[in-house]
């Protein structure tokens, strides 16, 4: 087998979490080799996050639109006293600059301790060897899915009935009923006067069809007087959210390394956000594994995974209840259980409290999730 030069870390796969972590190494001093079967493809989902998980080393000039309150809609309008930014997809991905990493343009065949194994049957050996591929679709994966349309802030107004953004909205003017599988719209400024308007099932095993939320989706949007072209940007999503296993020794980042948070699906905030601290494990000669995932992060990712099956468990008016308890918690409770990856106690906390204050019908469904 053919073997080409050996670096201190290769990264197999290019999306957001990939070329973030290379990016960084490659900054810090690592020799790097990326490999993906189309580095250059331009990326076209939408990537947001809350404004206090972005790093610092993350320039102003990647957020293309600020929302400083979102709102969220369960039995009524909630407001969201935490900041919300939206980032300019094609600027993340031209500043995590791939110049000083050598980028192998091939399918990956196989990754494991040893390095990658590429499609024409060379490796690529490293120090470090790192699988950033994402999930593969699987059924048996719990997912999210979600249909948009991208429209000018005027035409989106309608929809947002005076407020910033819709960080959820969980009204069923969607023409479904009590007893149909939940979804709600997700109205978000993306920056450059345009909003996107999209439908969403949050998780699923299996989710909503995007052919299901495009019907709903515009019949939401019919209801509000939002007028609709059809020539409207689309975006369709569906992804898994819970992570994939890798090779021993190999380094699962990204949402291949269950960094993605399996109540919401964000993930890019998190992967932004660990790069540097993977990498000061490399450079210190450490296991970068015990640096993502000591023991409290284990246990955070445990009760997640908990929160997970209470979410495929709820019904409609359920998932309604839920989230209604959810935003009426403060703001530091909110964000230890939607972002903080070390805090046991306060997501542990967080999730106590809101068993504690559900009506007895969301309890229930939470005590028979959990057997």
């Amino acid at each position: 087998m053919t073997h080409l030069p050996s670096t201190d870390l290769v990264v197999a796969g290019l999306g957001p979490a990939g070329r973030a972590l290379a990016f960084r190494a490659a900054a810090a001093g690592l020799s790097v080799t990326a490999v993906d079967v189309r580095p250059q493809r331009r990326w076209s989902a939408t990537y947001a996050a809350w404004a206090d998980e972005l790093p610092a080393w993350l320039p102003d000039e990647v957020v293309a639109a600020r929302i400083d309150r979102p709102a969220a809609w369960t039995t009524g309008p909630r407001i969201v006293d935490r900041a919300y930014r939206v980032l300019d997809t094609a600027c993340l991905q031209d500043f995590l600059a791939l110049d000083a990493v050598t980028v192998v343009t091939d399918r990956v065949r196989d990754v494991d301790v040893d390095g990658v194994v590429l499609g024409d049957g060379r490796r690529v050996t490293a120090r470090y060897v790192v699988d950033a591929r994402g999930v593969p679709a699987d059924p048996e994966r719990a997912q999210q899915t979600a249909f948009g349309l991208i429209v000018d802030d005027a035409t989106a107004a309608p929809a947002l009935d005076g407020h910033d953004a819709w960080f959820m909205d969980w009204r069923r003017d969607n023409g479904t009923g009590p007893d149909d599988v939940p979804s709600f719209l997700y109205a978000v400024p993306i920056g450059g006067g345009r909003t996107i308007l999209e439908e969403t099932c949050l998780v699923g095993r299996p989710a909503l069809g995007l052919g299901e939320l495009e019907r709903r989706l515009h019949i939401r949007l019919a209801a509000r007087g939002v007028r609709t072209t059809g020539d409207e940007q689309v975006e369709r999503v569906r992804f898994a959210v819970e992570g994939a296993p890798t090779a021993p020794g190999v380094i699962g980042f990204g949402a291949r390394g269950g960094l993605m948070h399996p109540a919401t699906g964000y993930a890019v905030a998190t992967a932004l956000s660990t790069a540097d601290a993977v990498i000061d494990a490399m450079r210190r000669g450490e296991d970068p594994q015990r640096v993502l995932w000591p023991v409290r992060a284990r246990s955070v990712a445990t009760l997640r995974q908990m929160g997970l099956r209470v979410l495929l468990r709820l019904d409609a008016r359920g998932a309604i209840e839920f989230f209604d308890a959810f935003f009426a918690l403060p703001v530091e409770q909110q964000r230890a259980y939607l972002s903080g990856r070390d805090d046991a106690t306060g997501v542990a906390a967080t999730m106590w409290r809101l068993f504690r204050v559900l009506p007895t019908g969301a309890r229930t469904t939470i005590l028979r999730s959990l057997r």
